[in-house]
């Protein structure tokens, strides 16, 4: 799956009023479309900002946002007043606009030219005043956004506004996400299940489940020239174990593993789903359980959630997605176990097979091990360890009246010691600010054993993506502590269910 930013776009609305003349206007037509050239001119933003018509009036204003409300390849708009437009007039289209929105305060000059400053300077340059008066209307009227301050030609904003746009295309994606969950939750697991309707109302995700051999279907009738080049592939880019290798004892092992991928990819793209979801108790006709077609499509972008756990597997697109282009990865986790001692404790993070190649140290190896789970054939795998590291992982939840993002932040360190007999992928690192209070923060805040772990998305963007989606975050750092953090709930708990009874 190839996803591409190019197609995307960001429109930048610049306000002002008629009563400043048509002399006046012209340039603030000219300074906004400079403004516009210099954010993307850096690179920072990854999304091509569009310059469009300075806004004077409410029926202008309005149209505006409908239009950029309608249009698929805006993901966000960038506002700025360059002068003085009353918020008034910003009332009806700031009501009907549902594209994230990024407030830019800026000016057209870097620098007052103090010696030449007289009125006409100062009636055309009036952003100081003018955005405030923007800003007020945008908390009158409730309106989530991101405030970005400074000029444009500085390199740091123009990269926060590029973590918002990475975040505002995490939250395009979500708009068309359809996932595919073969078979149902893991049974009796709690956490993974959760309500799709709100999840559709909330995010925009389509979730749609098939038998497993539906899946079965499309496996036994994959090519055999497409089995034969992912096959090749795996020897290619990976280091195949002497048994899987071509001429190997249990290559037809490995053809298997390659047939399954071959099936799998053609179901998720005749369908047009780029997430789904597995589960080891329901494999119908399946011989292996998925694994190494599981961690080469998370590479290649799509979300996947273990056992039904069709939350991880929608943030985890949105997050691969946010993350597209950045140095690091964006992987399915699982907590799986914990060092206490001796030395700074740590998580040993892994699943059965399912990690994604994209956080991987070195080269994957790719393997072939029984697993005690499942009743199949023993599956093939890509083993790894995670590339050191900072990075955070994500969990979403389901509290029944609204959802929930728990993050940590972490540190990812190399195994204390070599795991020669541990035949998975795995991540090992130091929760921030101890393993002790972000495992006792996590399990106060209900956070899942089912995690995304991200070192390709900063913290802003993630931040951002809640804003945007207006979804509860509580992130877990090097200044929590338990108790601060079981006041943070109680008071989030509150400003939720009120905030409820004014905006959805």
């Amino acid at each position: 799956m190839h996803d591409v930013h190019e197609s995307l776009e960001i429109w930048f609305l610049t306000g002002s009023q008629s009563l400043y003349g048509e002399e006046t206007l012209r340039q603030v037509a000219e300074q906004s479309a400079v403004i516009v050239g210099m954010l993307n001119a850096g690179g920072e933003i990854g999304v091509e900002v569009v310059w469009k018509p300075v806004l004077t009036g409410a029926e202008q204003i309005r149209r505006a946002c409908i239009d950029a409300s309608a249009e698929d390849r805006c993901i966000g708009v960038v506002a700025w007043m360059h002068t003085f437009s009353p918020a008034k007039a910003w009332i009806a289209g700031l009501d009907v606009l549902r594209k994230p929105l990024l407030h830019l305060h800026t000016q057209a000059n870097l620098s007052l030219p103090w010696a030449e400053i007289d009125m006409d300077f100062m009636n055309l340059n009036q952003a100081a005043h003018g955005d405030r008066e923007f800003g007020y209307i945008e908390t009158r009227l409730a309106i989530r956004r991101k405030t970005v301050v400074g000029h444009a030609s500085d390199p740091g904003v123009r990269s926060r506004i590029g973590t918002w746009a990475r975040a505002a295309a995490g939250w395009q994606a979500a708009q068309h996400l359809r996932l595919a969950r073969f078979g149902d939750n893991m049974r009796d697991v709690a956490v993974t299940d959760g309500d799709k309707v709100e999840a559709q109302l909330r995010f925009g995700v389509s979730v749609s489940t098939y038998g497993v051999n539906d899946l079965v279907a499309a496996v036994s009738s994959a090519p055999a020239d497409a089995v034969d080049a992912t096959a090749g592939a795996y020897e290619r880019d990976y280091t195949v174990s002497a048994e899987l290798a071509a001429g190997g004892a249990r290559h037809e092992s490995l053809r298997e593993a390659a047939r399954i991928e071959v099936g799998l990819r053609s179901f998720l793209e005749r369908g047009s789903f780029t997430a789904f979801t597995t589960n080891f108790e329901d494999l119908g006709g399946l011989r292996q359980l998925p694994g190494i077609a599981v961690q080469r499509l998370m590479s290649d972008g799509f979300g996947f959630g273990a056992e039904g756990d069709w939350k991880t597997s929608v943030l985890l697109r949105i997050l691969k997605v946010m993350g597209r282009g950045q140095p690091g990865g964006v992987s399915f986790m699982e907590d799986y176990t914990y060092h206490f001692g001796p030395g700074e404790p740590k998580t040993l993070g892994a699943h059965m097979l399912e990690v994604c190649p994209s956080i991987a140290a070195s080269t994957p190896s790719c393997e072939i091990h029984p697993l005690g789970i499942g009743g199949r054939d023993d599956p093939v795998r890509l083993v790894f360890d995670a590339q050191p590291g900072p990075g955070f992982v994500v969990g979403l939840l389901d509290l029944g009246d609204r959802f929930r993002l728990v993050a940590n932040e972490i540190e990812i360190v190399p195994p204390d010691e070599p795991l020669p007999r541990l035949p998975v992928a795995r991540a090992v690192w130091k929760p921030s600010p101890s393993l002790s209070t972000a495992a006792e923060s996590w399990l106060m805040a209900g956070g899942p054993h089912h995690t995304v772990l991200a070192t390709a998305v900063t913290r802003e963007a993630l931040e951002d993506l809640a804003t945007i989606a207006g979804v509860e975050l509580v992130f877990i750092d090097a200044s929590t502590t338990p108790a601060h953090f079981a006041r943070e709930l109680r008071w989030n708990l509150a400003y939720y269910r009120l905030a409820q009874g004014i905006a959805r």
